[in-house]
């Protein structure tokens, strides 16, 4: 395992460093001051620092410059996400579209849809958002209900998603339908993409525990998509949804964060009745811990840029990740709300300790440990992909979706 760049890796890295100095906001005492705003003024700064870095090579960087990107290495992805870490600019609307739904399109759209539709995505003119999820679906991809019918050139979707973060603000999402409910699940999927705003689709943000509404229910009525919009084969689309799925746990795995830094921070000049809390035995035993996790998965990530940076594709150590970091977000950001006791209840940014980050970090981490695949997803990945082991039995894997009993 190799720390330190290569040489052509330090040189990229001291010109991106050059051009965030000269053109980005920094953070304020390490906040993002940005984060705090009304989300519809979140979106128009992110499109906008979209725009610029697009106007400037640097967006979306491993993505041949056809289609908008800038023809680098997964390496230099790696590179820019460190540095502008340290900024405060705002990306997270793009997450999706450019490390979800980019790949799909490059890998199942005509090379005429790639031309018109990446550049636009590249740039931040739209955003994506993935539509797979359903309610009677849980964590089964493949149990999805939404249905997709032949109609004259094209399809009648009628269904329903859920959990489909920002649909309400989204131009354009991809989609699977199923197509034939006559032949076993994974069989009889197909895969879209649909515009957002055209008549039969409608997003209903759903409020969150944090005050947020970033999730949606998306409900579809006869919403026509022409054929032209389907990727890949008829009855193909789980293909197609795998391709996805792996690309949104690296998306989501290399942004995990694990919340220690912050407490580290907070700890050090937060007093107890006796003393600061970092001199507190009770609190130096949690960070301790928290700590031997931090350092883990922070050379275990170390890992995943060594291979990238020989060229090599990332192993299993997302999964590993996001399974460590996510449930250890959520623990740190609840015990550091314990810590300021009765301050702890303040959410007001303007009043709270470093803006009521915890507050809502510990609203929202349930749903990072959803986001990408739960905990247990995670967990038969690893047992079956990394150990070998073998899989659960599904009494449902052969039977056609249609003669499947309802709770199997």
């Amino acid at each position: 395992m190799d720390f330190n760049d290569t040489p052509s890796e330090a040189k990229f890295r001291a010109q991106v460093r050059a051009w965030l100095k000269q053109h980005a906001t920094p953070k304020i005492n390490g906040v993002a001051a940005k984060r705090k705003l009304p989300e519809a003024q979140q979106l128009q700064a992110a499109k906008h620092w979209q725009k610029k870095i697009y106007d400037a090579g640097w967006a979306c960087i491993t993505w041949p410059k056809a289609y908008g990107g800038r023809g680098g290495t997964q390496m230099e992805l790696v590179i820019w996400r460190e540095e502008v870490a340290d900024y405060d600019e705002l990306d997270g609307f793009f997450t999706i579209g450019h490390g979800m739904c980019g790949p799909a399109l490059m890998a199942y759209a005509t090379e005429e849809q790639k031309r018109h539709l990446l550049p636009r995505l590249a740039s931040g003119e739209d955003v994506w958002c993935q539509l797979f999820s359903e309610p009677g679906a849980g964590s089964d991809v493949a149990a999805l209900k939404t249905r997709a019918d032949p109609c004259g050139n094209g399809w009648k979707v009628n269904g329903q998603k859920v959990w489909t973060s920002g649909a309400h603000f989204a131009d354009y999402g991809i989609v699977l339908c199923r197509t034939d409910p006559t032949v076993p699940k994974h069989q009889g999927i197909t895969f879209f993409f649909i515009d957002m705003k055209q008549e039969g689709v409608t997003a209903q943000p759903i409020k969150q525990a944090d005050g947020g509404a970033h999730f949606n229910e998306v409900f579809f009525n006869d919403a026509e998509i022409p054929d032209i919009q389907r990727l890949g084969e008829v009855g193909g689309g789980w293909k197609g949804a795998l391709t996805v799925l792996m690309s949104e746990r690296m998306a989501v795995g290399s942004l995990q964060a694990t919340g220690f830094p912050e407490l580290l921070s907070l700890v050090q000049r937060l007093p107890l009745e006796d003393g600061f809390a970092i001199d507190n035995a009770a609190v130096a035993d949690k960070l301790a811990d928290w700590y031997v996790k931090h350092a883990g998965l922070k050379h275990t990530n170390s890992r995943i840029l060594s291979a990238i940076s020989r060229g090599a594709p990332p192993g299993p150590e997302a999964s590993i990740g996001k399974l460590v970091a996510a449930p250890m977000n959520q623990d740190i950001n609840s015990y550091a709300v314990q810590l300021l006791g009765m301050n702890g209840m303040v959410t007001d940014p303007e009043l709270a300790e470093k803006q009521a980050h915890f507050q809502k970090e510990m609203l929202f981490a349930p749903g990072i440990r959803l986001a990408g695949g739960t905990d247990e997803v995670m967990r038969n990945i690893i047992a079956e992909q990394v150990l070998g082991m073998p899989q659960d039995k599904r009494d449902d894997k052969d039977v056609p979706f249609n003669e499947v009993p309802v709770g199997v």
